[in-house]
């Protein structure tokens, strides 16, 4: 810009925003030309759904919006989260940001139509090979909303597929109550109902599992690692107790622990739901969400499928190959009508895993297994704490039971800056994964200000 030039400004209107573009002369003039008196004669809208209040929000220009949501912003508290139940802090490089943050990549068009680039369709493509090989399993959509909805989906799924006529959906009792909530959501309305199998020291409790699966089911669902960290230790045990009564057996997992873990196909699993962190900071639970299954269920899939072909000279090509919403279909043989997927947040998850590598994943899942190991050992030097809860291999994360009342130490912990969550009357759950040394000792140190 040329000294002396008047800095360039956005436009605003006589509303004040920036971001109407018209002003109330050129609005009229509009209107003048196609011949209505007012905008709200453009639209048909029933007068049983109109809305005739005002929202009562004062135009204002970018400038004191920005200043407005600065404020809002510094009045949150600077805690370091601890938060864990299933999403985990990753080192996301910074390649990652570089080549996701393409302009090719960034597009107000819908990222999952058939005419979205061929570089975005490979991508996506590789992101549902990485979980086939993780799972074991044939068929990997791309993508889910989350967890909580490919779990949804799942139970959906199992009441078209199963050929008996079964109700009932088994989870465990520890479960995330967002992922329940969103569950009994999708089932509503599908003559399904949701029910809790009882735990036994952070693992599915066998024995009373046995006694409660019926030929009524239509899903067991189990979770490797549990919500609370553990490591499941019976999934070949529930996969075969599924497939006895005919239901269909899902387990619930992320990509970093699957690096590690045994193949979920390997121990019985019909369908593979989870969450997904790779790619992304954790930001209070931002994921995506994963669904992979049997091959004999690919026109049950949720989403979209992306396959590879070879166009007419011969070249390799990617397309979307499926799509089971009633966009695409008719409405009657739809499966699914979820118009959100993850399509950029996939991207991203499979530029780390790619970054990563095998070993680089195998590394990753590894050194959450040893972070929880020794940072349990850590705490439970703690005067008034004991830690793991579960005499269980952890991976991630872990409970701590305290002398105090768990609500009562959470609330003085987040005083010290530190955020955890209560999961029983005297035990937190902490999220070791990713935490440097001097911060766990800052933990170490407030539990023991406040744990007795």
């Amino acid at each position: 810009m040329r000294r002396g030039r008047t800095p360039p400004r956005h436009r605003e209107t006589e509303a004040g925003s920036p971001f109407a573009p018209h002003t109330a002369a050129e609005t009229a003039a509009m209107l003048d030309v196609v011949g209505v008196d007012d905008e709200a004669d453009l639209f048909d809208i029933p007068g049983s759904v109109r809305f005739d209040g005002s929202f009562d929000i004062p135009a204002r220009s970018e400038a004191a919006i920005r200043a407005e949501i600065d404020t809002m912003l510094g009045r949150n508290d600077d805690l370091v989260e601890l938060l864990g139940r299933g999403h985990h802090a990753h080192y996301v490089p910074s390649v990652v940001a570089h080549l996701s943050d393409r302009s090719e990549f960034l597009t107000s068009y819908t990222q999952y139509q058939p005419e979205v680039a061929q570089g975005f369709l490979q991508a996506l493509f590789e992101y549902q090979s990485m979980l086939v090989e993780l799972t074991g399993l044939p068929v990997a959509n791309c993508s889910m909303y989350d967890a909580a909805t490919a779990l949804g989906e799942a139970a959906t799924l199992a009441s078209r597929v199963r050929q008996t006529t079964g109700t009932r959906v088994l989870v465990p009792e520890h479960l995330q109550e967002g992922r329940r909530a969103v569950l009994e959501n999708y089932v509503r309305g599908q003559d399904l109902t949701v029910e809790s199998y009882p735990m036994a020291d952070g693992n599915a409790d066998l024995d009373a599992l046995a006694e409660q699966v019926d030929e009524e089911v239509v899903l067991l669902y189990a979770e490797n690692p549990t919500v609370r960290g553990c490591i499941e230790e019976s999934l070949a045990d529930l996969g075969t107790l599924a497939d006895e009564h005919e239901a269909l057996f899902t387990l619930g997992s992320d990509p970093v622990a699957l690096a590690l873990l045994e193949p979920p196909a390997a121990v019985g699993a019909d369908i593979v739901v989870g969450d997904c962190s790779l790619g992304l900071p954790t930001a209070y639970g931002m994921g995506l969400g994963l669904f992979a299954c049997r091959e004999e269920f690919l026109r049950q899939v949720p989403g979209r499928l992306v396959g590879a072909s070879e166009d007419d000279a011969g070249r390799r090509a990617y397309t979307l190959t499926l799509q089971t919403r009633e966009q695409h279909i008719r409405r009657e043989r739809a499966t699914s009508n979820i118009c959100t997927n993850q399509a950029w947040v996939a991207l991203r998850a499979a530029m780390h895993a790619a970054w990563l590598g095998p070993d680089g994943l195998v590394d990753l899942a590894e050194s959450g297994v040893r972070r929880a190991r020794s940072a349990a050992a850590r705490l439970d030097e703690v005067a008034g704490v004991t830690a793991p809860v579960h005499d269980r291999h952890h991976v991630g994360e872990f409970c701590v039971r305290t002398e105090r009342a768990a609500d009562a130490v959470a609330a003085d912990l987040e005083a010290a800056g530190y955020a955890v969550h209560v999961v029983g009357e005297h035990d937190l759950q902490l999220r070791v994964a990713g935490l440097p040394d001097d911060v766990l000792d800052g933990v170490a140190e407030a539990l023991a200000e406040v744990a007795r």
